[in-house]
Order: structure tokens, then sequence, then C-alpha cells
């Protein structure tokens, strides 16, 4: 079972994220919704395309200008609440590392903190567990958040994130974090090269026999492109290809740019694994 914003889901269930950027200069939209206005209709147009939850973001990934905790909290926090307003049931997520941004996104409405740097500050779990909030724990293998990988090394990389993903899980689960509402994320190109991730994508099925929902973060990813050698924006065959993957082994969350296209294909994917009937069934049988 999983909940979030007090709502359960069963276990075949699948939730779709849809990344909203308040950045200038996000890898994937360059800035498309910096500004507010276009941030909104962004949330607006993935909720009526059946995006679950949003995911809102004050700083890119990737290494660039350094964002203070108070200039992340302005393009966050506000947004958050004045989203919330206009969508009191709609699940909101924020992604951050910092335990400050966290508990103020929280207060304006938040119900995820989706710690995309794995633990990097250990005081946003105890945020989640303050403010009754779900939290994702992310397998970065503890380094410094927005730094690229380097000729980084694994014995074992699905066993490291299994290990790293659920020593967070259970130590949230410690400080007060509902155990229905922890996610883990193996995190594909984060600490990782694309080895690694196709890796990850191969036996994600051991990650989610830990009975941890697993979170899944494919869209766009520099695995996609390397394993098609294609720029951004031409990897959604790759991304949808990679999703299903994760659905036929059990993955519960997609954190997307791109939600229909995500959604037909965790349909279609259930479907065939019989845990969802089709939407119609009339050939051969009229």
């Amino acid at each position: 079972m999983m909940r979030l914003r007090g709502r359960e889901y069963g276990a075949h269930e699948t939730l779709v994220m849809a990344i909203v950027n308040r950045t200038p200069d996000s890898f994937y939209d360059k800035g498309a919704t910096w500004d507010d206005g276009p941030a909104f209709e962004r949330v607006r147009k993935v909720v009526s395309e059946g995006a679950d939850i949003v995911d809102i973001g004050g700083i890119k990934a990737a290494p660039g200008e350094e964002i203070d905790a108070d200039e992340e909290k302005r393009r966050v926090v506000d947004f958050v609440a004045a989203v919330r307003a206009e969508f009191p049931d709609l699940v909101i997520s924020v992604d951050t590392w910092r335990a400050s941004v966290g508990r103020a996104a929280c207060e304006a409405g938040a119900d995820l903190l989706n710690d995309a740097w794995g633990g990097y500050d250990p005081e946003l779990a105890e945020v989640a567990a303050e403010y009754d909030a779900a939290l994702v724990c992310t397998h970065t293998a503890g380094v410094t958040p927005r730094t690229r990988p380097h000729r980084v090394r694994y014995t074992d990389v699905v066993a490291d994130a299994v290990s790293y993903t659920v020593g967070l899980a259970e130590r949230a689960v410690s400080l007060g974090v509902d155990p229905a509402s922890v996610l883990i994320d193996p995190a594909h190109d984060f600490a990782k090269n694309t080895w690694h991730s196709l890796e990850l994508t191969r036996r994600l099925d051991e990650m989610t026999a830990t009975g941890w929902p697993v979170l899944v973060s494919l869209s766009n990813k520099d695995f996609v492109g390397e394993s098609l050698d294609l720029p951004v924006g031409e990897r959604l065959t790759g991304t949808l290809a990679a999703t299903a993957v994760c659905a036929w082994q059990g993955a519960r969350v997609y954190r997307v740019h791109e939600v229909p296209e995500t959604r037909q294909v965790l349909d279609m994917v259930a479907a065939i694994r019989g845990v969802r009937p089709p939407a119609r069934t009339v050939r051969g049988l009229a």
C-alpha cells in the first residue's frame, strides 16, 4: 500500500508525476516555466492530461549558478501555495534536498518531499515527519548536490542502490514518517554512468522486491540519449521503452515531462500484465 495526501493506492496502481521546473536553465525546457504564468499553464495542462502528482523544483540538477536556500524558496514556496489554492486535492511534490526549503514548502501546502540528492541534508527526513509529508529516498551514494559523475564505480550498483535507499527509508520511518508514504528511487544518471543506469533498469525488480514503492525518473535522461545517440529533444521513444520495462518490474511512480504518452504506456503494460482490463473489448465478440 502507498499513501499520499491521505489517499491510499493499491498494489497495482501507477502514478504519473509531472515535472514543473521553476528555473531559467532547465536541461529540458530551457526555462519555459520560469515565469509564473507559463508555470501555472503547465500545471493546468498536466492536471488536465491526468497527472497524479506535480513535482515543483527550483534548482536544476546539473552544475550551474549557485542558488542559496532563500532564492530556492523564492522560486518555489509561493508557487506551491498558489497551486494548492487552485487544486486542493492535487498531490504536490517539491524537489529539494534542503530541510529549510522543505519546511517552507510543507507550510505552503506540499505533500511530498522529493529528496533527489539522497539524504544530503539529513534534517529533510525530520521535516517530512514533522509535517506528515511523504518522502522520496534517492540513491546518490552521498555525492554533493549538482555534481556530475566522474569515473564512479560500484561493485554492484543495484545492491548499492537497494542498501542505500532502504537505509534512508528505514531511518525516515524511525523519525516518524508514515511507512506507507516513503518511496525509494534508484536515481538514473545521478552518481552513475550509462552502464549503471541500464543495469538498474534491467534489474529494477530487485528494488521493487524490497516492498518499498519505487519511483523512477527516466524522462529524457542522458542514459537514454547515450544508448540511442540522440539529443534531449529526441529521447521520448527511448524514455517510453525504459518506462515499459520499469512498469513490467513493478515501479509505482514515474517522474516525467510527457504525461499522456507515459499514461498510455503504463496502462498498456498493466493490461498485458492482467491487472487492468482493456478500455473496451469488441473485437471478435460482436
